[in-house]
C-alpha cells in the first residue's frame, strides 16, 4: 500500500467513525428525552416544562425524578462525548476549524448539561447556553464542508435553531417555554443526524469531494 493508499484509507476510516458517531448522538438524544418523559412522575407537559426538568425539578427543593434523571444526565454525557470525538475527525478530513470548533464546543455543551442538571446554576445554563449558541453555529457553519442541496437545508436548520435562541422571549409566549426550548434544540439534534447520515454517505466518494 502506497503513501496515497494509506492517506485515503485514513479518510475513510475518520468518516466511517465520524459519520456514526454523529448519527448514533442524534438518535440516542431524540430517543433519550422520550424514555425519560415516560418514566418522568411529576406533571410535566412540553408546552410548558422544560427539557432539563427531566434530569431535576426547576423548583428548588423538590424531589429529583431519579430515573429519569440517571437516563437524561447519562445520555448527555456521552452523546455529548461522542460529539467530541466525531470533531476530531471531522478536522482530520476537512480540515475547517470555522466547522469543527462550534461542533467540539456542542459536545462539550452536552456533556456539561449532563454533569450539572438543572438544579446547579450557574454551570447548567452556562453548558444549556454552549448547546444552544454553538449548535446552530455548527450546524450553520457545515455549510463549508457539505455539498448542495443539504448545506443549505443545514444552514436553515442552524437559523432556525438561532432565531428561536434570540428570540425566545416571543417565542415563549406563543408556544410555551417548552415549545420554544423544542423548537430551539431539536432542529440541531436532527442536524447531527443528518451530518452523521452525510458522513457515511460520501466515505467511498471522497475523493472527488475534498
Amino acid at each position: 500500500m502506497n503513501i496515497d493508499e494509506i492517506i485515503q484509507a485514513d479518510i475513510k476510516s475518520s468518516l466511517t467513525k465520524s459519520g456514526i458517531l454523529l448519527f448514533l448522538a442524534g438518535f440516542l438524544i431524540f430517543m433519550g428525552i422520550i424514555t425519560c418523559e415516560i418514566f418522568y412522575k411529576a406533571p410535566y407537559n412540553t408546552h410548558d416544562s422544560y427539557i432539563s426538568e427531566l434530569a431535576t425539578e426547576s423548583s428548588s427543593g423538590r424531589e429529583i425524578q431519579q430515573t429519569s434523571a440517571i437516563i437524561f444526565n447519562s445520555t448527555m454525557i456521552i452523546t455529548g462525548i461522542m460529539v467530541l470525538i466525531a470533531a476530531f475527525f471531522v478536522q482530520r478530513v476537512f480540515k475547517k476549524y470555522i466547522s469543527t470548533i462550534p461542533l467540539a464546543l456542542l459536545g462539550l455543551g452536552l456533556s456539561g448539561v449532563g454533569i450539572f442538571p438543572g438544579n446547579v446554576v450557574p454551570w447548567h445554563l452556562v453548558f444549556a447556553l454552549m448547546i444552544f449558541v454553538f449548535g446552530g453555529v455548527a450546524a450553520i457553519t457545515s455549510y463549508k464542508i457539505v455539498n448542495t442541496p443539504l448545506r443549505y437545508l443545514f444552514a436553515i436548520f442552524g437559523i432556525v435553531a438561532l432565531t428561536f435562541l434570540f428570540f425566545n422571549k416571543f417565542f415563549s409566549r406563543q408556544i410555551g417555554a417548552g415549545g420554544a426550548e423544542r423548537w430551539l434544540f431539536y432542529p440541531i439534534v436532527f442536524w447531527l443526524t443528518g451530518m452523521g447520515t452525510y458522513l457515511l454517505g460520501i466515505k467511498d466518494g471522497h475523493k472527488n469531494m475534498l
